[in-house]
């Protein structure tokens, strides 16, 4: 394909090495001036509300109705009552606020409203149901008229508490000054009577339950009276004193006598236990220890001890067989047998001390036992007379009381009525009430206004058109190459102005914001890509008649009016329009050259006012247009026209509709994304950007087309519409482009 292969690197299978990066805005917060943009772009649904709402509040304030309202008042107090009231739990009475409340809703009950309709027979009154007397008598009792009746009587009434009193304000409005006081007047009349009799039933209801309550607590008290006595006689006492029983100073003496033998048992005992077990010799010694009485026993083991000193003299002086030793011998054997009797006689005693020390300790003990049972007994007893007589004492209490709240509550029932006074009667309404005009009027405008905003903003949120810069920006996620301005064609014919001219807006008026637009989408496209300008520039879009037929056609016009060479192809072989506007002739074209029919220089046309350009047409309707323009002989004819012309500029079917501009897509160096204003939907260019780039398109922006500059959205976009270029000449373009200035009059603003 010669040198320009390198800029074409869809032809080598590399277009995905070119593709932009995405892009992406961070202007996606709502600001106060995109609210305000949204406003001027639905100023006519806001005029339109605001007029209405105008329109609605001066007939409003010219036709409202000459309504009276006629008030009373009146004080709902505690009355003389409380001290006598009747109260099941005392100091459980109800806030004063959440009283005054109550009767507030007392006041605007259904029953209390029914009562006044059905009094004043306000279902057939006239003045009551605006002037329309019913042609047949209604009857209040039908539940149609009942719920009408009282709906349009809460309607017209206005109760309210008066803050920090007692006081309630009561108002009626009618169409008639009569009416409005006699229904007030009527309301506090009957809220009097239904407080009396709701009051004094409640008393009738309260005193009759009392009287069956007093007689079943006047038997309880007899059963529990009766029952006390039987204990008392029992007892065989009355007004028993628990201080001074006789059974419980027994009981003190016998276990005072009790723990007495207990010690003297153990002494006894361990007296005995020590004289039978120990040596007789030391039994003296020990009695002297332990305190006993003092025995014979020292006296005769002396004697014994003298007689056997005496014996042992006289065998020594006498001899063992001499009369007096043998007497001598008798008596030491009588002593030491006195000695053991004595002996004997001590641990016998001992023993039978203690026996009669356990003896008494069991007694003693058996009668403590005897006398507690009897204690226990007693204190049952005492205990059973304690309930029985505070089982007598609360019913004797609780009847005395029940019997004087009884006393009470009629009193009570005939003080109830006192609570409520009239401090001011309904007085007939001298003068109507009527609104200020002006509030009503603006009341009604401010109405629609708030209306038309809404809306608006309803609207908005449901456009799913693309019709801002940011929006486009931030949905697409693909920088703005250029806006077109919407131009309108002049219907009349110049004479002797060509087809071309006529056609082609930037041959036609050079120097129009239009021709600007397409100055700015040159810029743009020349330095999308770094190093060099692209060649191969395809115009596509996501649906049909979002113009980009117009946008290839004057973006090659401006393209070729520099020392450039622009091959423009009309590769929409289903729908081309192409020929039509530059008046060309489609016998030969795109669909001949791809069918070997003809040769390039054969079927290009050119353009006399514009030389550097050349079209190729589409030619006549082939059979099979994808196959044809995804051939071998479409990649050669676009490398053969790469080698001859500067840019090739294809204009291409809708991507949606079918796959060609897919295809061609492909062996691009630009693709230009054609969006028209308020026609294309975000969600469909978005599908139509997402199969470019997934093909790997070099998708190099958007165009969006048809722009009304006058629209707040782009109110500062062309702000120098008063200022057209003049030098945008072919000089100065090429030397411009020769320097890859970055600078251009037109250049879009991203």
């Amino acid at each position: 394909m010669g040198p320009q292969s390198a800029q074409t690197p869809s032809h080598t299978g590399g277009a995905s090495e070119t593709t932009p990066p995405a892009f992406s805005t961070a202007t996606t917060d709502t600001t106060l001036s995109e609210t305000l943009i949204t406003l001027r772009k639905r100023k006519r649904i806001l005029l339109v509300f605001v007029l209405l709402g105008l329109i609605y509040g001066i007939y409003r304030a010219e036709t409202q109705p000459r309504i009276y309202e006629a008030f009373g008042r009146i004080q709902v107090r505690s009355g003389s009552s409380n001290e006598f009231r009747v109260s099941a739990v005392p100091g459980m009475a109800s806030d004063s606020g959440q009283r005054m409340l109550t009767e507030v809703a007392i006041l605007q009950s259904d029953s209390l409203m029914l009562s006044v309709a059905r009094e004043m027979d306000l279902a057939n009154n006239p003045d009551f149901l605006g002037g329309n007397a019913p042609s047949t008598r209604a009857s209040i009792d039908d539940p149609d008229v009942r719920q009408r009746t009282i709906h349009q009587l809460l309607g017209g009434l206005r109760i309210a508490q008066v803050q920090k009193t007692e006081l309630i304000r009561i108002s009626f409005q009618s169409l008639s000054p009569k009416l409005a006081s006699d229904i007030v007047n009527k309301i506090i009349s009957a809220y009097i009577q239904r407080s009396y009799e709701t009051r004094f039933s409640s008393s009738q209801k309260v005193s009759t339950w009392l009287s069956g309550q007093l007689d079943d607590l006047k038997q309880q008290v007899q059963a529990s009276q009766e029952q006390m006595l039987d204990v008392q006689r029992r007892l065989g006492i009355l007004g028993f004193d628990p201080n001074h029983s006789q059974i419980t100073a027994s009981l003190e003496q016998l276990s005072t006598a009790s723990n007495d033998a207990h010690i003297v048992r153990i002494m006894a005992e361990s007296r005995y236990r020590m004289l039978s077990g120990m040596d007789p010799n030391t039994i003296e010694g020990s009695l002297e220890a332990s305190g006993a009485a003092p025995s014979q026993l020292n006296a005769l083991r002396a004697q014994l001890a003298t007689a056997r000193a005496t014996l042992a003299q006289m065998e020594s002086d006498l001899g063992p067989n001499h009369p007096q030793a043998k007497a001598q011998k008798a008596q030491i054997a009588a002593l030491s047998t006195e000695i053991n009797t004595e002996q004997q006689r001590l641990v016998l005693q001992a023993k039978e001390n203690f026996l009669a020390a356990r003896t008494n300790q069991e007694e003693t003990a058996a009668a403590l036992e005897k006398e507690k049972s009897d204690a226990y007994k007693l204190r049952d007893d005492l205990v059973e007379y304690t309930i029985r007589q505070r089982e007598f004492e609360s019913s004797r209490h609780l009847y005395e009381s029940l019997l004087e709240r009884l006393r009470t509550a009629g009193i009570e029932a005939g003080l109830e009525s006192l609570e409520i006074d009239v401090v001011d009667p309904a007085l007939l309404p001298a003068t109507p009430t009527l609104k200020p005009k002006s509030t009503v009027v603006l009341t009604y405008l401010f109405m629609g206004l708030v209306a038309g905003v809404m809306l608006s903003f309803l609207l908005e949120s449901l456009d799913t058109g693309l019709r801002s810069v940011a929006e486009v920006e931030s949905i697409i996620e693909l920088p703005s190459l250029a806006i077109i301005p919407r131009f309108r064609r002049s219907t009349a014919e110049v004479p002797g102005q060509s087809t071309t001219a006529r056609n082609i807006i930037s041959l036609a008026q050079p120097k129009s914001q239009f021709a600007e637009a397409f100055r700015s989408l040159r810029t743009a496209l020349l330095l999308s890509s770094a190093g060099h300008p692209p060649k191969y520039i395809l115009l596509t879009s996501a649906t049909p008649s979002e113009g980009k037929t117009t946008a290839s056609t004057n973006l090659a016009t401006i393209l070729a009016q520099g020392d450039a060479r622009v091959l423009l192809i009309d590769a929409d072989l289903r729908r081309p329009t192409v020929h039509q506007r530059f008046g060309l002739t489609s016998k030969i074209g795109l669909s001949t050259l791809l069918a070997g029919a003809t040769t390039l220089e054969a079927a290009i046309q050119k353009i006399p006012e514009v030389p550097n350009l050349d079209v190729l047409v589409s030619g006549p309707m082939p059979p099979f247009p994808t196959e044809m323009l995804s051939s071998e002989a479409m990649r050669q004819l676009l490398d053969h026209a790469g080698e001859i012309y500067t840019h090739i500029v294809i204009d291409s079917p809708p991507v949606l509709s079918v796959t060609d501009a897919v295809l061609l897509a492909r062996q691009a160096d630009a693709v230009v994304l054609v969006i028209r204003h308020g026609k294309s939907n975000k969600h469909v260019v978005r599908r139509a950007r997402d199969l470019l780039l997934r093909s790997g398109a070099p998708v190099t922006g958007i165009l969006l087309n048809a722009v009304d500059v006058s629209s707040p959205d782009y109110y500062g976009y062309y702000g120098y519409s008063g200022y057209s270029s003049a030098g945008a000449d072919a000089e100065t373009w090429q030397s411009r482009t020769d320097s890859r200035s970055t600078g251009d009059s037109g250049e879009v603003k991203r």
